[in-house]
């Protein structure tokens, strides 16, 4: 059966002075982390940092949390973070996840997407508006995942009709090439680049339909010549990727370890969002975390 259409864009969220969220809280793994933009040392900016500030600039008074850890499966996304976010009250939510799952090998798309569900009904059902992402063809930028396409293919198309059961907003980046052009993802080809978390950040204010978003972020990067030349670094890049990214991925895998063993999130806390183009914070590791306060939610 088809499914219904679900709106690329939702009603206005803002107008005038009106209507501003006051509290943003991100959950999710690496992506929504920030990883592939910065890094440990100098802090992860990443996309949903990048929509902070595009909120915080029509709403002062916004604070942010997000509590993405890497390597977080959806269901570990659904038990460890989700009471923290309805505790923290926000008026706004992103919830994303699900493609480490779609990695290992016993992969369920209607258990993830049931845990997915289950955080659009809780968040939603506490008054916040709630939106997520559909994963890209990555098959597209690495062709030795061609084998997990019907996985993701499955996966999206429970997350646009759980987002729709819920009225959440989808932005739906899978439907334009442009999210696949290898230049919008990192050298792990797993995460976005700094362009790539631009683009998701543009998208989602998209589909939010927040004041001075509009549709460059589905425009394609201009074209790179073709020529023997390219077609040699990309022979080399396919070879460094492999013994550089998938040989230690395989290895944490085969030994049962994951990147985010010992990390907590790197904004626990409701914090406000500050100039534009600030760095929020490190990853933590487990030991090192900040205290999580959530007095200030119960405004």
């Amino acid at each position: 059966m088809a499914l219904p259409v679900i709106a690329r864009r939702s009603q206005p969220l803002m107008s005038g002075t009106e209507t501003r969220y006051l509290r943003f809280v991100a959950l999710g793994d690496s992506h929504t982390e920030g990883v592939g933009d910065g890094d440990d040392l100098t802090g992860l900016r990443g996309w949903a940092d990048r929509l902070a500030e595009h909120l915080a600039r029509h709403s002062p008074q916004l604070r942010y949390a997000n509590l993405a850890v890497r390597g977080r499966l959806a269901g570990q996304v659904h038990a460890e973070q989700l009471p923290t976010a309805l505790a923290l009250r926000p008026d706004f939510a992103t919830v994303v996840a699900g493609v480490n799952d779609m990695l290992r090998p016993r992969f369920d798309p209607d258990e993830v997407a049931a845990h997915l569900e289950a955080m659009f009904a809780a968040l939603t059902g506490q008054g916040a508006r709630v939106a997520t992402l559909t994963i890209p063809d990555i098959a597209r930028i690495t062709p030795l995942a061609r084998p997990l396409r019907p996985r993701l293919e499955a996966l999206n198309h429970r997350v646009r009709a759980a987002a729709h059961r819920h009225g959440v907003v989808v932005a739906d980046v899978t439907l334009y090439p442009v999210a696949t052009d290898p230049r919008l993802w990192s050298q792990d080809r797993l995460h976005s680049s700094p362009l790539g978390h631009q683009r998701i950040a543009a998208a989602l204010a998209h589909s939010l339909n927040l004041p001075d978003a509009d549709a460059s972020w589905k425009h394609p990067l201009p074209v790179l010549p073709v020529g023997r030349a390219r077609f040699l670094r990309a022979a080399s890049a396919e070879a460094r990727w492999v013994a550089g990214f998938l040989g230690p991925w395989i290895g944490r895998r085969a030994r049962g370890r994951s990147s985010g063993d010992g990390r907590v999130a790197k904004r626990p806390n409701l914090m406000s969002v500050g100039s534009s183009g600030q760095h929020f914070g490190r990853a933590f590791q487990r030991g090192q975390e900040p205290s999580v306060d959530l007095a200030d939610a119960s405004e």
